[in-house]
């Protein structure tokens, strides 16, 4: 059965989700996403203030669903090494219990995942956009537990470029059959109704999306 997370950065959020719903499995979240929080529009934050209310937000949303993922996003670009990616994965894990760290789907995140994975940190690949990204996780994660590794999909902005999202959920399911089922299909970047019931459809593990969807 496919497992539905929300895609936000708004405890208040979660608390809606919970109440429409019933349930949710996990939330996903990102620096984006938190800069969005209304508790933080228009203010201007040091890199140490933000990790402070970034930590207060996630730790409000895992009480909430102690027993789901809170997917916690590195500060990464192109050229952060995994050195790095690997210290804030370190600190970000102890903020919560159900954490798993959103990591960027990148020469130097996958050796960041590798070491992580193996020092029994979960991890959420994101920025995943074709199917050789999706295999990389695969091979960086080999060891790891079920349920310990995502691997995310941006259906969404593939779409935007003119390419097909779903296509590719599609294809990585195909291609992970294969193997161990240690790393679980996380559909993001949900756009539509028609995103949300293909994903379902094609048996994807879990499916992220704003409220609104």
């Amino acid at each position: 059965m496919t497992k539905l997370f929300l895609d936000s950065g708004d405890p208040k959020e979660t608390k809606e989700a919970l109440a429409v719903l019933g349930m949710i499995d996990g939330q996903t979240t990102n620096p984006s996403l938190i800069a969005k929080n209304p508790e933080a529009v228009g203010k201007k934050f040091t890199r140490e203030e933000i990790n402070e209310f970034y930590k207060g937000v996630v730790r409000e949303i895992s009480a909430q669903i102690p027993k789901g993922s809170v997917s916690v996003e590195v500060y990464a670009d192109a050229n952060t090494l995994a050195k790095d990616m690997i210290k804030q994965a370190g600190e970000f894990n102890l903020w919560i219990p159900n954490a798993h760290i959103k990591l960027p789907t990148t020469p130097e995140g996958l050796k960041a995942a590798s070491e992580l994975t193996k020092q029994g940190i979960k991890v959420n690949m994101t920025l995943v956009f074709n199917q050789s990204q999706a295999a990389a996780v695969y091979a960086a994660t080999q060891g790891a537990k079920k349920g310990d590794v995502f691997v995310s999909p941006f259906v969404g902005r593939l779409d935007d470029r003119g390419e097909n999202g779903m296509d590719l959920i599609k294809n990585i399911l195909q291609m992970y059959r294969a193997g161990d089922g240690h790393v679980e299909v996380l559909a993001a970047s949900i756009r539509s109704l028609e995103h949300f019931t293909k994903t379902i459809e094609f048996g994807c593990d879990i499916i992220t999306a704003p409220l609104k969807a």
